[in-house]
């Protein structure tokens, strides 16, 4: 007898896995906090690896230039413009106030001068000789020529009686020709520093002399501008190799031109003078100046520094900046005497 055919059940389904929403084909789901976080990531490392490399090719830039000229431009131009704001102000808003700024940068200047002399072995009284030149700024204003003329002369006896008071003690006695180099150098810095800077001071003072100081100043940043500008540009011969063996005569030359250029423009659109004066006021100022710089690098060389100090970022001290505008005051001032009178 044959055995009853059972009927083999039937395979149940199996619960569908769920495997979230269906994504249409193409279309990419929602990022996670961690792909976010890695793309932000990767956007500031990008950002950094940018400035590193602008940052690179600026110094690069800046190590050259400064090679050339032996100066950290863009220090240079923020502490040049700095100066020029006080000074510029000092003049346009109240004129006496010309003489808190000139007594400022004569002070300032003195002083470094002096510490620079004492390095090389001279004793001059540092405290004495800066309160001496800053004495002389408002006497200068006020006195015009001749109480600049008395107020240096009284500065440097000043200065030289201090000296000789300081040799009394016989523990502090030195050779008289050390104490004639001592009194000399004290000398040398109130007529250097203090009586070519006091002219400033004289021409303010006069009758509408503030824009004949501002005009000259113009004038000599002019001069310093073309000298730099058509000296990278042009320059291959020398000015003077044995003083500054960065000048050349191609520079010198365009300094002059730029310097013509300036005087010519501050003549009839501020002086209201002549056109003609700016062909004397330009080349007068920018040989006057061009030879105050040569002058400041005898003694910078004769003392065996680059600069005078490190005062000022990008310029060294307030003398190399002031090296060509010192011997300028005289001329600007006699021009002045001459033309506006």
């Amino acid at each position: 007898m044959a055995e009853p055919t059972v009927p083999e059940p039937e395979p149940t389904p199996q619960d569908p896995v769920d495997a979230g929403p269906v994504r249409p084909a193409g279309v990419r789901g929602r990022p996670s906090r961690a792909e976010l976080e890695a793309k932000a990531q990767q956007r500031v490392a990008d950002i950094e690896a940018q400035v590193r490399a602008t940052r690179a090719q600026l110094d690069a830039a800046n190590a050259r230039v400064e090679a050339r000229v032996g100066r950290n431009l863009p220090l240079a131009i923020f502490f040049g413009l700095a100066l020029g704001g006080g000074f510029l102000l000092s003049l346009v808003l109240f004129k006496e106030l010309f003489i808190v700024f000139g007594a400022a940068l004569v002070g300032f200047t003195a002083f470094e001068l002096a510490t620079a002399l004492r390095s090389a072995g001279r004793d001059i009284p540092r405290l004495v000789s800066v309160a001496a030149a800053v004495a002389v700024t408002p006497i200068a204003f006020f006195g015009h020529v001749p109480g600049l003329w008395l107020a240096t002369l009284g500065a440097i006896v000043l200065v030289s009686l201090w000296r000789i008071l300081e040799t009394l003690p016989a523990s502090r006695r030195v050779p008289r020709r050390e104490l004639a180099l001592d009194l000399g150098t004290g000398a040398l810095i109130q007529v250097y520093v203090t009586f070519m800077a006091g002219f400033y001071l004289v021409l303010t003072g006069e009758e509408g002399g503030q824009w004949w100081t501002l005009g000259a100043i113009i004038v000599i940043v002019s001069t310093d501008v073309g000298a730099y500008v058509s000296g990278l540009a042009f320059g291959r011969r020398k000015l003077a190799p044995a003083i500054s063996p960065g000048k050349t005569v191609e520079g010198f030359i365009g300094s002059i031109l730029i310097a013509t250029v300036a005087a010519i423009l501050i003549a009839t659109l501020m002086l209201e003078q002549p056109w003609w004066l700016g062909l004397i006021l330009g080349p007068a100022l920018a040989l006057v100046g061009t030879m105050g710089d040569l002058m400041e690098s005898l003694i910078k060389r004769d003392l065996g520094v680059k600069d005078i100090s490190s005062w000022l970022p990008g310029h060294g001290g307030f003398l190399d900046r002031l090296d060509s505008v010192l011997p300028s005051a005289a001329v600007a001032y006699a021009l002045y005497l001459i033309f506006h009178g």
